[in-house]
This record gives structure tokens, sequence and C-alpha cells, in this order.
């Protein structure tokens, strides 16, 4: 499964990542694993971490049905991180359904982790929560320069 996440109980703060294509499908599975994990708490906020996403296939009314699923509470913040114009698109159309639904939770959607971070409250995730294939990428660019 290309999405994944870790439950950062000290900075109450679940991290999700994902790469390559992502469905709604294992959106809704991956919600379900961390609604299930005993150190899940509604009220802690998240990063979508999609810098290694390529595309996100979803349509309107799928993106309407996942952001009407009560997974965090009206207090939590989510932060999405996404690579591309495309796929900041489809997080704010998720942003707008989620606004419009009944289970609100607060979402916006950034093109750098460090903005999101900053969004959250969050100074920094720990080396070992940060996802393999942007590590690599962010250290190439580095070797680039």
């Amino acid at each position: 499964m290309p999405c994944r996440y870790v439950i950062d109980k000290e900075r109450r703060l679940v991290i999700t990542t994902g790469e390559g294509c992502v469905t709604p499908a294992e959106i809704k599975a991956l919600r379900n694993q961390a609604r299930g994990d005993p150190d899940f708490d509604r009220e802690f906020n998240e990063v979508v971490d999609f810098r290694a996403v390529t595309a996100v296939d979803i349509n309107s009314q799928q993106a309407e049905e996942l952001a009407g699923t009560e997974v965090f509470s009206p207090n939590s913040k989510i932060a999405l991180v996404v690579p591309s114009p495309a796929i900041f698109g489809t997080g704010r159309m998720y942003s707008i359904y989620n606004e419009m639904s009944k289970v609100a939770s607060y979402v916006s959607a950034f093109y750098d982790l460090p903005s999101a971070l900053k969004w959250l409250g969050v100074e920094s995730l720990p080396e070992t929560m940060r996802p393999e294939g942007v590590q690599a990428r962010e250290d190439s660019a580095k070797k680039s320069s």
C-alpha cells in the first residue's frame, strides 16, 4: 500500500505519508487502520505528507465522501503537503468539502513541509518519521545545488 501512518504521541500528531498513485480505497483503509490503533486520539492533528505522490485517483463525489467521514475532532488541524498544482487542487477540493460537512476539521494545503508544520505548531519531525523516498530526493537536491 502506498500510504502509511505513524502516531507521534509526544507531538499529538498523526503523520501520514503516501507515494505513487493514491486511491480513495487506500485512504479509507488507512483511516480505518488508524482509528483502530490504540495510540490514535481523534484530538490529535495530522500532517499528510504527499510529496512523493504522483497522482490522486479521486473524483469529486469520492472527495466529498471522504471529507464527510469523521476521523478527527472539529478542533483538529489537518495539513496536506503536496508536490504539484494538480494535487494541491485536489487537496483544496477536499478542504472545501470538509468545510461544508457536519464533521469539519481545519484543513489546509501546503507545498512545503516546514510551512505545514508551522501551521500545526510543530517545529520538526523526528528523522525516523520521514518517508524514505522524500528524504532521498531531498538529499539528491542538496548535492546538486
